[in-house]
């Protein structure tokens, strides 16, 4: 029986960024100068395939760091931590490595900067994500109010409605997030915000692929995990920007084949923190299933590398 015909138009940028790249080789690093086990506070990056591999390399995975003990090194995920856990860690004579994102860090130390200035800080971002719970704990706490919709705007309580700046979680949707920022700067027109955009190059870059190919498509897979805030962000922005079927999928394993029946034209992207065997996987599983043809949607090409921190690079 002949196989259907099937166009996947696949999303460049798509897959890692530079914050996840480094991020993964400071936990192989990590490992190599000091074998196993190297501990490592939250999940590195939120991919359970990315989290399972280093497990089996030796990395060891907890959530707090009073798990840790203290003869072994500690590492902080890419989503950032609150200042009180390398304190923590510093005073219980650990060695640690940072492996916060730049990005996250820039919106950390914008932070510190504005509250050095006597500014209160709206933080936009989701309640409980690790990126949000690390960028709040960089200041005392009453000092970053969170707000997660533009409704919230409208009930928030603040010191002085002429002394505040606001900051970004890096992994929003930039449509959500500018009618946000529309609301701070209506009801607080002093509201100071960031000379450029918080939302990281990468979350942006991803979402425009999406936006491109969604007047394409018939369905759209996200290869990405269920907890990665940017991965669950380009589901929405491919539903909004018209697809009919627009679905997270960690694995082809997920993929629901009879709610995609009939479709002539798919577009597949992943979140930041999904690896690329993970996308072939998911092409692979329609090769066997339809004959493809398959498009590249490339709407910008990314040259950005973070360095791993000096002390990695050290022998040991």
């Amino acid at each position: 029986m002949p196989r259907p015909p099937l166009t996947i138009h696949l999303a460049a940028p798509r897959g890692f960024c530079a914050g996840v790249d480094r991020a993964i080789k400071i936990v192989e690093m990590a490992l190599e100068k000091w074998g196993a086990p190297v501990y490592v506070r939250h999940e590195i990056v939120h991919n359970r395939y990315v989290v399972d591999g280093l497990r089996e390399k030796g990395a060891i995975f907890v959530e707090e760091l009073e798990e840790c003990p203290e003869d072994r090194p500690v590492i902080f995920s890419a989503h950032g931590v609150p200042k009180a856990v390398p304190a923590e860690a510093a005073r219980r004579e650990m060695i640690f490595v940072d492996a916060t994102c730049p990005l996250v860090s820039k919106v950390h130390i914008e932070a510190a900067r504005h509250s050095e200035e006597g500014l209160q800080i709206v933080m936009i971002g989701h309640a409980g994500h690790p990126e949000t719970v690390g960028t709040m704990g960089q200041l005392p706490d009453g000092e970053v109010l969170l707000v997660e919709t533009p409704a919230d705007v409208a009930t928030l309580e603040v010191r002085d409605p002429q002394r505040l700046a606001f900051v970004t979680q890096t992994t929003l949707s930039i449509d959500d997030t500018r009618e946000i920022v529309e609301a701070l700067t209506s009801r607080f027109p002093a509201i100071v915000g960031p000379h450029k955009e918080d939302i990281c190059y990468a979350t942006t870059n991803r979402q425009e692929a999406v936006k491109a190919m969604a007047p394409a498509i018939d369905a759209l897979l996200v290869i990405g995990a269920p907890n990665s805030s940017n991965s669950k962000r380009l589901v929405e922005v491919g539903a909004r920007a018209g697809c009919r079927y627009s679905q997270l999928v960690q694995r082809a394993s997920d993929i629901d084949w009879r709610a995609i029946e009939g479709i002539e034209s798919l577009g597949i992207t992943a979140g930041a923190s999904a690896p690329e065997v993970l996308v072939n996987e998911v092409v692979d599983a329609f090769r066997a299933r339809y004959d493809l043809r398959i498009e590249l949607v490339e709407t910008a090409v990314e040259r950005v590398e973070f360095k791993v921190p000096r002390a990695l690079r050290e022998p040991a």
